[in-house]
C-alpha cells in the first residue's frame, strides 16, 4: 500500500478528491495541516452555531494507492491539471502492512463504571467482577462508555435504578433523547427499566440502538423524536450544551410529577448558562463531574 499527500488551499480540495476518486485512489481523506499548532482550525461546530466551513485554509490530502506506480501516475496526472494550481505534492510513501482489525480494536478495552457493572466490547472476555454489563462495540453512533459524559450518565443510572421488591425499577418509563448507540437505555434496562423510548435525530443511531438492544438481551422502543410521547419518570439526554439549551421546554415538559432529567454533555464552564436556560421548569444542580465534563440534573 502506499500514499500520495498533497498539500492544498481550502478552494482546491473538492476538485482535487474527486479527480483521485476518478485515478481509482482507495481511499481519499482530508485533514488539517496545521492541526496540533496554534493555527488549528474548528471546522464542526455544535447545533445552532454558524454553518461549519468547507474545508481548512491549509489542507494535507492523502490518497491510498495499491502500487507505487499508481500512486507516481496519478502525482503526475494531477500536477498538470489547470486545477492543481496553489497545490503542493509532499510524496508518495509507502504504507506498512497492519492487521487494522486488531490494532483498532486494541484501542478499545473494557471500561467499569463501577466495580461491578462494565462496558466490553465483543471480542473481550467479561471480568470475572462484572455481575452487569453491556456488551458494545463501537460503531456508527457515539456512545461506547469511554466518554466522561457516558460515564457519568451510567453512573447515575447505577446510583438511582434499583428493582423493587414487586419487579418494578426505581427508574420508571425511561426516555432516552440522542440516545446515540442506546448505551443510556440499555443500562436503564439493566437496571430494571421495561418501559423505555430511546429516540435521536439521526436513522443510523436508530438502527445502532435497536442492533446493540437486542445483542443485550433487552427490551425497548426506538425511532425519531417524535417517538417520544408523555411523561417520563427519568428523562436522559447526553448531547452538547447549545442543543440542551434549545431543548429545555421540551425536555422538562417529559419529566413526570417525582421524575428526573439528566444531563450530560456540558463542560464545567457552562454550567451557570444551562442552569439559566432550564430555570424556568426546573431547577439543575451539578452533581457529578470529570475530566471537565460535569452532570447536571433536576427533580420535579
Amino acid at each position: 500500500m502506499f500514499e500520495l499527500s498533497l498539500m492544498c488551499p481550502e478552494d482546491r480540495i473538492e476538485a482535487v478528491s474527486d479527480a483521485l476518486d476518478a485515478l481509482d485512489a482507495l481511499s481519499v481523506s482530508v485533514e488539517d495541516a496545521d492541526a496540533q499548532t496554534d493555527a488549528e482550525q474548528a471546522l464542526f461546530g455544535e447545533p445552532g452555531m454558524p454553518p461549519p466551513k468547507d474545508g481548512w485554509q491549509r489542507s494535507r490530502v492523502v490518497a491510498l494507492f495499491p502500487t507505487a506506480e499508481a500512486a507516481q501516475e496519478a502525482q503526475q496526472l494531477l500536477t498538470v491539471q489547470d486545477f492543481f494550481e496553489g497545490c503542493q505534492v509532499l510524496g508518495v510513501t509507502e504504507v506498512p502492512e497492519q492487521d487494522w482489525v486488531r490494532l483498532t480494536q486494541s484501542q478499545f478495552a473494557p471500561v467499569d463504571i463501577t466495580p461491578d457493572f462494565w462496558i466490553v466490547p465483543t471480542w473481550h472476555e467479561l471480568p470475572p467482577q462484572a455481575v452487569r454489563s453491556i456488551r458494545l462495540d463501537p460503531g456508527l453512533a457515539f456512545g461506547t462508555g469511554t466518554h466522561p459524559t457516558t460515564r457519568m450518565c451510567l453512573r447515575w443510572i447505577t446510583r438511582n435504578g434499583t428493582v423493587a421488591a414487586d419487579g418494578s425499577s426505581t427508574l420508571g418509563r425511561v426516555l432516552d433523547y440522542g440516545c446515540g448507540s442506546g448505551i443510556l437505555a440499555i443500562g436503564a434496562a439493566k437496571f430494571g427499566a421495561v418501559d423505555i423510548d430511546a429516540v435521536d435525530i439521526d436513522p443510523a443511531a436508530v438502527e445502532s440502538t435497536l442492533q446493540n438492544a437486542q445483542a443485550n438481551g433487552v427490551q425497548l422502543k426506538a425511532g425519531l423524536p417524535d417517538k417520544a410521547q408523555g411523561e417520563y419518570q427519568t428523562v436522559l439526554a447526553n448531547i452538547l450544551a447549545t442543543p440542551l439549551r434549545v431543548l429545555a421546554p421540551l425536555l422538562c415538559s417529559h419529566v413526570a410529577a417525582g421524575g428526573h432529567l439528566v444531563l450530560a454533555g456540558i463542560l464545567e464552564r457552562q454550567a451557570d448558562e444551562l442552569k439559566e436556560a432550564y430555570a424556568p421548569w426546573l431547577p439543575l444542580q451539578v452533581a457529578d463531574s470529570e475530566d471537565g465534563w460535569i452532570l447536571m440534573t433536576a427533580s420535579r
